[in-house]
């Protein structure tokens, strides 16, 4: 498949297509918190508790109940259409969510907090795959539609910018808890708006097609490779997001680990546009492998910045790396439109969720281990290698994310 260049009048096309307003609002309203709920929750319980170990763990188990989720989400929006079970899910967030703050509140012991943060995970709207699947009903496919998803990237890029700091703002309240509260009130207004939006209400469900597999939208070859990219990605990003922290704090400014993320995230954010114009390689299934190798050879060049921790040599990789994040992300969601069997589409997108969710849990734990063992620089080359390893997967696996001429993904194992 080779995926269509989109330009700035293709941005507008899917933007104002008819019946997007609302839903693509919602969407925003509710996506914003999405890389501040599992922070925010961090912050809160670390200020209560006074332990980072705790408030690591309960924030795992955010994390964890979010991948674990996704799919299941995914797979009754595909049978039901979006409308019903987003409510329910709501409703049982918001449930989940008074749980957890009221054993904050009361010191409740630590594994009843994570099996309230793992609860509060699982029915964490997922809202990220019922949005960008819902643009196949709105836009056709081509070149709008490569607009469209790659819309979808750059705003979470953005959000994942603005979350983070909202988050680190509001713990100063003198309510600790403000932040996880602004986050899920945020997550349920944008998701009820969403579900009750008119594109999503007219959205079917999925016609039933005799016998299908058990595993759903991963039993096709092509969407295990998928997986297997944001997968990657996870890694190499996660073995980031502890290693920057390390190195700052190396060079006595451990503040700036903040600032040099959200750095990286800008730059993603510019480039996507860019690249969404002008794409390379152009074939998608050259393209994956590629930006996944790429991806993984800057961040191992992070290792440049030395034990000491070179913060100039380290902003000059991170911002060349950064411009390869929202790329692959759009370009996971371009290889599901090619690669998920039928009427799966919001449950393949929860796939591509919990591979790159649990991804990038490993490859925090990953660098936290290799960082106390050999320093800062080892994240980066650890997180790297998985990369460059799972770009030559993906190129030995480049054949299922053809399309043949009727838009079929290729069989392949």
């Amino acid at each position: 498949m080779t995926a269509a260049p989109a330009s700035l009048a293709d941005y507008r096309a899917a933007l104002t297509a008819p019946g997007a307003a609302v839903p693509v609002l919602a969407s925003a309203v509710g996506r914003f918190p999405i890389a501040m709920l599992s922070l925010a929750t961090l912050l809160y319980i670390q200020q209560v508790s006074g332990s980072f170990a705790v408030a690591g763990l309960v924030s795992a188990g955010t994390m964890i109940g979010v991948a674990a989720g996704s799919v299941t989400q995914g797979r009754l929006m595909d049978r039901l259409g979006p409308t019903r079970p987003l409510l329910v899910i709501i409703a049982l967030f918001v449930v989940a969510v008074g749980a957890l703050v009221a054993a904050v509140e009361t010191a409740q012991p630590v594994p009843v907090l994570v099996l309230l943060a793992t609860s509060t995970g699982l029915v964490h709207p997922a809202l990220e795959g019922a949005s960008r699947s819902l643009w196949s009903e709105l836009v056709p496919p081509g070149r709008v539609r490569s607009a469209a998803l790659n819309y979808e990237a750059i705003s979470l890029e953005t959000f994942f910018i603005l979350g983070p700091a909202t988050a680190a703002f509001l713990v100063t309240a003198p309510w600790p808890g403000l932040g996880l509260a602004v986050a899920a009130s945020a997550m349920t207004l944008g998701a009820t708006g969403f579900a009750l939006s008119g594109p999503a209400r007219r959205t079917a469900p999925a016609p039933t097609t005799g016998r299908t597999s058990m595993l759903g939208a991963i039993a096709r070859p092509g969407m295990r490779t998928v997986a297997l990219a944001a997968l990657g990605f996870g890694l190499v990003v996660g073995s980031v997001e502890v290693g920057v922290p390390a190195v700052t704090a190396a060079a006595g400014s451990p503040a700036l680990g903040g600032v040099l993320l959200s750095a990286w995230s800008v730059t993603s954010v510019l480039a996507g546009v860019l690249y969404g114009m002008r794409p390379w390689p152009r074939p998608l299934h050259l393209r994956m492998p590629v930006l996944l190798g790429g991806f993984g050879v800057l961040v191992a060049a992070m290792a440049l910045s030395g034990p000491t921790g070179s913060l100039a040599v380290l902003l000059v990789t991170m911002l060349v790396a950064g411009a390869l994040i929202t790329p692959q992300v759009t370009g996971h969601s371009l290889a599901v439109d090619v690669t998920a069997p039928p009427g799966t589409a919001t449950e393949a997108f929860g796939w591509v969720i919990t591979a790159a969710t649990l991804g990038i849990a490993a490859g925090q734990s990953t660098a936290g281990v290799v960082v106390e063992a050999y320093g800062p620089a080892a994240a980066f080359l650890t997180g790297g290698l998985a990369g460059v390893v799972l770009a030559a997967v993906l190129w030995l696996r480049r054949a299922t994310l053809m399309a043949d001429p009727v838009g079929q993904p290729a069989v392949a194992a």
